[in-house]
């Protein structure tokens, strides 16, 4: 026995017709799909059902498996708390893929359930399944921060439990698509939001889900998806699986995204080990951007992979293998602020830097910021190891500010921006993707000074970088 099959389905509460009262037959398309989802588990006899939930508690850095006898809950903060759920779990094969987990080092296990009962994201598929399979067990499994090939490692694992307690299983995917796909809708309109409803539904639909590793973080957070990470999850319960995929619909009424799609499994196919071939694809991708790096990028990257591994800040003594006639003249023998801008998967993942020089020399300017973005930011939490080898790594070299009298002399693509009141000061650098305008850089260095938007009574600087940038990085 194992993965029998799967379903991806959304989980929106307006689906029930005691929520929706007559609202829910705005989407009749998803329904009629949700019930074909529902028959189509029947038709498996499973023994158990696996879901993944984006509604599940969430962590950073674990992922949460729901334990206990079972749990309960109702949709009674949807206003209809007549309609309740009562489950019992499969303990067994619980406590089988928390030894896995725990036996390979991935974070994942039955701590820190701050609420036992059941969220929304299960309950919705719960609701059409239980009146064709109403005797199953459960298997709950939360989301979390960490990065997609954790969620595809965690489903692989599923895999390999339900194989070893020879269970009957079928995989849930809860999850919404993007949020944004109607300026009239709750989350607005972004034009990220259907793009990337088309790109998924392709990608499911052909159950290509190697692909689901070349989705940018940028795009799914503009886009405002749910179930992206639920998705690949999924993947990986379905790795080395032969598997027919139907897409069954697609609507955005609401202006979220809702796709359901089914997965029979047909046999095996050792082809479809997708995290193998991401990794072997990230490889390279790293090979070529490392050859592409300077050595203000190299001194960079060696100390944010000495502070991340093991909290010491490099000496200019250590730097013989990266640079073995030693640093260039002007990292030695001149003093500049410096920024360091790390950046995962095309996002942001740290930025610190120092307007003026700190430091003896620019090396030392670059060491000590290296250390302070991969660990200091307060936008992020501290880069961990397992994320180094996919960072991209910029060095800007700040040029000698000069005083400005008004926007007007700035331009986006040349200059940062110092803005002063009294004691606060905040910088901008730039040629930034999405600052266009000297307005929003300055708006920007505001917020970054504690400087109300509104104030008008303020200092103004410009400068120039000298930008230190793989060719082929991320902009």
């Amino acid at each position: 026995m194992g993965i029998l099959g799967a379903i991806m389905v959304p989980h929106p509460p307006i689906i029930m017709s005691e929520v929706g009262k007559g609202e829910e037959r705005k989407i009749q398309q998803t329904i009629n799909a949700y019930r074909a989802a529902a028959e189509f588990v029947q038709s498996l006899s499973p023994e158990t059902i696996v879901i993944s939930s984006p509604h599940q508690v969430l962590y950073a850095d674990y992922f949460n498996i729901a334990d206990g006898e079972g749990a309960k809950g109702s949709m009674a903060r949807f206003g209809a708390g007549d309609v309740t759920f009562d489950v019992k779990y499969d303990r067994e094969l619980i406590h089988r893929i928390c030894r896995l987990c725990d036996i390979a080092g991935l974070p994942a296990g039955t701590a820190g359930q701050r609420d036992p009962s059941l969220d929304h994201g299960a309950m919705v598929p719960l609701y059409f399944l239980r009146r064709v399979c109403p005797d199953v067990k459960i298997v709950r499994i939360g989301l979390s921060g960490l990065p997609v090939k954790k969620h595809y490692a965690l489903g692989a694992f599923i895999r390999q439990a339900a194989e070893e307690t020879d269970r009957r299983v079928v995989y849930i995917a809860s999850g919404d698509l993007s949020h944004k796909l109607k300026e009239d809708g709750p989350y607005g309109f972004d034009s990220s939001g259907p793009v990337y409803d088309k790109k998924i539904m392709d990608v499911m639909g052909r159950a290509a889900f190697g692909e689901l590793f070349d989705f940018s973080e940028h795009l799914c957070n503009k886009a405002a998806e749910c179930g992206h990470r639920s998705f690949v999850m999924m993947a990986g319960a379905l790795s080395g699986l032969a598997v027919e995929p139907k897409a069954l619909s697609h609507e955005d009424v609401f202006g979220v995204g809702y796709g359901i799609c089914t997965y029979r499994v047909t046999g095996t196919d050792r082809s479809r080990d997708f995290l193998t071939y991401a990794e072997i694809a990230q490889s390279k991708r790293m090979d070529s951007l490392l050859s592409c790096e300077d050595i203000y990028i190299r001194l960079a990257r060696k100390a944010v992979n000495a502070y991340v591994n093991s909290r010491q800040k490099l000496s200019l003594d250590d730097i013989v293998d990266i640079a073995p006639e030693g640093l260039p003249a002007e990292m030695l023998g001149k003093r500049a602020g410096a920024f360091v801008s790390l950046h995962k998967n095309g996002n942001l993942r740290g930025c610190i830097g120092t307007i003026c020089a700190t430091e003896d020399n620019i090396a030392l300017e670059i060491i000590t910021n290296a250390c302070s973005a991969c660990s200091a930011d307060p936008r992020f939490y501290p880069v961990r190891p397992d994320e180094l080898d996919e960072l991209e790594i910029s060095v800007d070299i700040l040029g000698d500010a000069e005083t400005i009298a008004s926007a007007s002399e700035l331009d986006v693509k040349r200059y940062g921006v110092i803005v002063t009141k009294g004691r606060r000061r905040g910088l901008l650098l730039p040629d930034l993707d999405g600052v266009d305008t000297p307005a929003q850089q300055i708006a920007i260095a505001k917020q970054k000074a504690g400087i109300p938007a509104d104030d008008d009574d303020i200092a103004l600087e410009r400068f120039e970088v000298i930008r230190h940038k793989a060719a082929d990085a991320d902009e």
